[in-house]
């Protein structure tokens, strides 16, 4: 019975020593080297944007703009070790440019920041998108600013210099990269490193035209960054301009962490030194004949129990692992892993009062969406709570697998989840204007959602699309592309949302024939008939949406009271047939919109309505277009009709079948599902 008892005292012992001196830690250093940046590893925040592997930090737009955006890396970096309290020395390497279509047309500048926190987006003009100008010591950071205006608010010397700022924009110490002949408005493109040296308590910034590292740094600070370097830190770039052209680019990056592995201790017994005790000669053995079994009794007698502490070693760690990670009470460390978290049903149920009735802001074919306020943290969710749990059950899992791994600006970005109780929720990010159909047909004679706006929003959801069908590793078919689905943030940037119907497939595979499902008026010709969802459906029901936002009208509506039901995609094509397409725009804009873009907007909704799937643009034509770097798709004068081999079983009129009373209202939705 003492076996037991003896082999878990030799247990504890051996997993003590192992805690003590062999666990492993976060101080092993990180690196990581991008020479083509991908979605895969960062997060784009503001007007940020990846095309062709390469960072666009603000809006590209050949007018003056303000604008601000910050692109992270996805998960924290550990810089500091608290077991042998020690900060890690850093180095990253990285290619930007500073490009301009009016040269004289300037400012701000960009940065190089670390962050505790994953979501550090700032404000345009002198703050550089770092700090927010409404609450100036909200966001902490250590940064590198390169920066391209003279500010005299944060105390800049010139409109061409570098410094090192610490919470504050007001910079530590500044130098001019002029004295190594390096023009930031250049245009070139500029490799910068930074060095930080923990053991030296030195920062050193080197800059070039060239990818060699120069021998002598432009900047130099001594300085000690232990105070700032928390134990996990995020990275990322910041850029902003005000009332100008100036754009930002980060083309490469490179980084890591190093030299803060603690020093295992030298262990001497008693605190003794060596020579303090007398060592006695060996004592001579004649036996030789014995030499080989003793020889032999040694090794078994050091591998023996050198294998035997190796096991419990190993089962020691594993044990304390799964311990770890089924501990309920999660510490710091865990709270800054990036993902979405699993939320528990109490705090979600407390968070939206009993998921109140007057805490309702939406529902649809999945469920109620509920404003959620956490009063520990301030923060405000939206949590999506399933109507029909059994039967939610998929569609709840697809968009949990799918939005989970997609990391877009123009989408709206998961935060959690929970399954208890029987319940299955999804918690998103606020968004503070609601859907994009509520305020483009909310009943008020001041309506917000003015010509930029709308233009705008045109202009990030097919951003957004372009990254879903080409840009992830498997291409992402949403399916229900609609004006409720499209979500509008604080400063009215469209949000894409609901993959509750959303589909994985690889890239050049035929599409696979499902059931149609989706809301009439946005579903594609082909896709009603052989329920086959492809990107060019997608694409389909996006150029529904635009017309939507150029003409104020709903896909499906009826003229006057009562009356005979008008198709959006006929009656916009009518009027181009005739000429007079531009009378096709939403009259309470009051003509308060620039006649060639609303015709761009308009032409572009009919190249996507096209009957014939192979006329179609792709998403990143049409994100093109609109950003004026590829030429319009030529429209036939006349709607093209198609000539399916078996009928529809059912028409429009069957499957929108009029009420009672025939009458229906304009705002109801036709949710179809057709086998």
């Amino acid at each position: 019975m003492n076996h037991p008892r003896k082999l878990l005292v030799c247990s504890s012992f051996v997993l003590v020593f192992n805690i003590l001196f062999f666990r492993p830690s976060s101080s092993d250093g990180l690196n990581f080297e991008f020479q083509s940046l991908t979605l895969r590893n960062l997060t784009l925040l503001g007007d940020s944007y990846l095309r062709n592997g390469i960072v666009g930090l603000t809006k590209e737009l050949g007018v003056p703009s303000s604008s601000s955006g910050t692109v992270i890396y996805n998960s924290p970096i550990a810089f500091f070790d608290p077991d042998s309290n020690i900060t890690a020395s850093f180095s990253t390497r990285f290619a930007f440019f500073i490009g301009n279509v009016n040269p004289s047309s300037f400012g701000d500048g960009l940065t190089f920041f670390l962050s505790p926190d994953n979501q550090t987006l700032g404000s345009p003009g002198g703050y550089l998108g770092l700090v927010n100008s409404t609450q100036l010591t909200k966001n902490r950071f250590v940064a590198i600013e390169f920066d391209s205006k003279l500010d005299p608010h944060f105390s800049d010397p010139d409109d061409n210099h570098v410094g090192l700022d610490i919470e504050s924009l007001v910079s530590i110490k500044t130098a001019n990269p002029m004295s190594v002949g390096i023009n930031l408005k250049s245009g070139n493109l500029i490799t910068a490193w930074i060095d930080y040296r923990n053991e030296e308590t030195k920062l050193e910034v080197f800059m070039s035209y060239s990818s060699f590292k120069p021998e002598e740094p432009i900047l130099t600070v001594d300085v000690d960054l232990s105070d700032f370097l928390k134990e996990f830190m995020y990275l990322g770039f910041s850029a902003s301009t005000e009332g100008s052209t100036e754009l930002h680019f980060i083309e490469n990056w490179s980084f890591n962490t190093y030299g803060f592995k603690p020093v295992r201790p030298n262990i001497h017994p008693h605190n003794v030194s060596e020579s303090s005790v007398p060592l006695k000669p060996p004592i001579p053995v004649s036996d030789s004949g014995n030499r080989h079994h003793r020889r032999l009794g040694l090794g078994f007698g050091i591998a023996g129990p050198a294998f035997f502490c190796a096991v419990l070693v190993v089962f020691g760690w594993i044990s304390v692992r799964r311990w770890r990670e089924t501990k309920n009470d999660r510490n710091l460390k865990a709270e800054l892993m990036t993902g979405p978290r699993q939320f528990s049903y109490q705090e979600l149920k407390s968070a939206t009062r009993g998921f109140h009735s007057s805490r309702v802001i939406g529902s649809g074919g999945f469920g109620t969406v509920y404003k959620a306020f956490f009063t520990h943290s301030g923060a405000i969710f939206a949590v999506k709570r399933s109507k029909h749990t059994h039967e939610g059950k998929s569609e709840f899992l697809a968009e949990l697998s799918i939005i989970a791994c997609l990391r877009h600006k123009n989408l709206v970005q998961l935060q959690g989840w929970c399954v208890e109780k029987g319940e299955l929720l999804l918690v998103y990010e606020f968004m503070a204007n609601g859907s994009l159909d509520q305020m483009l047909y909310r009943e008020s004679e001041d309506n917000p959602l003015q010509w930029p706006y709308r233009y705008n929003i045109a202009v990030g959801l097919a951003s957004a699309l372009t990254y879903l069908h080409q840009e992830c590793e498997q291409q992402v078919i949403h399916r229900d592309i609609k004006t409720s689905n499209i979500m509008l943030d604080g400063c009215y940037n469209a949000r894409l949302g609901d993959f509750g119907l959303a589909r994985l497939m690889d890239h050049d595979k035929s599409p696979c024939s499902t059931l149609t499902a989706g809301t009439m008026g946005y579903l594609a010709p082909e896709y009603l008939q052989y329920g086959k969802a492809t990107d060019k459906t997608d694409v389909f029901s996006y150029g529904v949406v635009i017309l939507e936002l150029a003409c104020g009208r709903r896909p499906i509506d009826r003229e006057g009271a009562c009356h005979k039901m008008v198709n959006l995609v006929d009656w916009v094509w009518r009027l181009y047939s005739e000429g007079k397409i531009t009378e096709a725009a939403d009259v309470r804009l009051n003509g308060e919109f620039k006649e060639e873009e609303m015709k761009k907007l308009l032409l572009i909704g009919l190249s996507c309505a096209n009957p014939d799937s192979a006329e179609r643009p792709t998403m990143r034509r049409v994100f093109q277009i609109l950003n004026n770097e590829a030429e319009p798709m030529p429209v036939p004068k006349v709607k093209p009709t198609l000539t399916f081999c078996n009928s529809l079983p059912l028409s429009i009129d069957d499957i929108i079948s009029d009420d009672d009373d025939g009458c229906r209202s304009p705002d109801s939705q036709f949710e179809i599902v057709v086998g």
